[in-house]
């Protein structure tokens, strides 16, 4: 790595291979020298799992002036973790990941491996950034994401992040020109309203698959989903605590 560079971190959850990884390790490389730890296969829908029965492995995928390339057979969070502690020659200035292939708005953020990795960075010290497309196709194309990915990791750099504050941001799958700005949002009040449907396979065994809807029934205008759904980019601070303050009033009445 050369001297006086930003160190920058950057995973996902969509395999070292995605699309989306490449394209934003492109746009940031004029910050800074960068580290990819990214997971070998999907590993959408970890959210912030952690590996512990079994075995995390490692593979060079490529080297070269201020840009090493890692995959690893874990979660979106042992490469934050591991990475941190034996690929990155000090601490990083800035953990990215993504550019997710499909949305992290709303609840999803909770499910996303994308975003595990994100909060996962912030509790230990570290700006961080997740970015999502709403395009879910191997192929989708990223260009609208640049110039926000550059805006945004820029300022972050620059101006930091609070202690145990990351950002996650969600583009909407629109032309660069049809985009109307940034919007700094809420997360949504919504979920999946899930259900499994059983299926028969080849050898006439059951078995059940994960389908479902999602439900957003918030109509405010503060809020990551009706910012996409009329142009915009989202940027939410997400944090790791999940306490209800509100609630921990009402308790305190009844329990002390």
């Amino acid at each position: 790595m050369t001297d006086m560079r930003s160190l920058i971190l950057i995973t996902n959850d969509d395999s070292v291979s995605a699309k989306g990884l490449q394209v934003l390790v492109d746009s940031v490389k004029e910050y800074g020298d960068i580290v990819v730890m990214s997971t070998e296969l999907n590993a959408s829908g970890k959210g912030h799992a952690l590996t512990t029965n079994q075995p995390l492995r490692v593979r060079q995928v490529k080297e070269e002036k201020g840009l090493e390339v890692y995959a690893c057979n874990g979660t979106p969070v042992d490469c934050v973790k591991l990475a941190e502690a034996f690929f990155c020659e000090r601490k990083p200035d800035l953990v990215l990941s993504g550019i997710n292939h499909g949305s992290n708005a709303s609840i999803n953020v909770i499910y996303s491996g994308t975003m595990g990795a994100v909060v996962e960075a912030s509790i230990n010290g570290m700006p961080a950034i997740g970015f999502s497309l709403l395009n879910h196709d191997a192929d989708a194309d990223f260009s609208a994401c640049v110039p926000f990915v550059k805006k945004i990791v820029s300022d972050v750099l620059k101006n930091g992040l609070p202690e145990n504050i990351s950002l996650n941001v969600n583009i909407p799958n629109l032309p660069c020109d049809k985009i109307k700005g940034v919007r700094v949002c809420r997360e949504s009040k919504a979920y999946w309203a899930d259900s499994y449907e059983k299926r028969i396979d080849p050898n006439g065994k059951d078995y059940y698959w994960l389908t479902g809807n999602f439900v957003c029934n918030d109509k405010g205008e503060d809020t990551d989903i009706w910012a996409l759904d009329n142009g915009y980019v989202s940027v939410v601070p997400t944090q790791p605590d999940y306490t209800s303050l509100e609630y921990v009033k009402v308790m305190k009445e009844r329990f002390e």
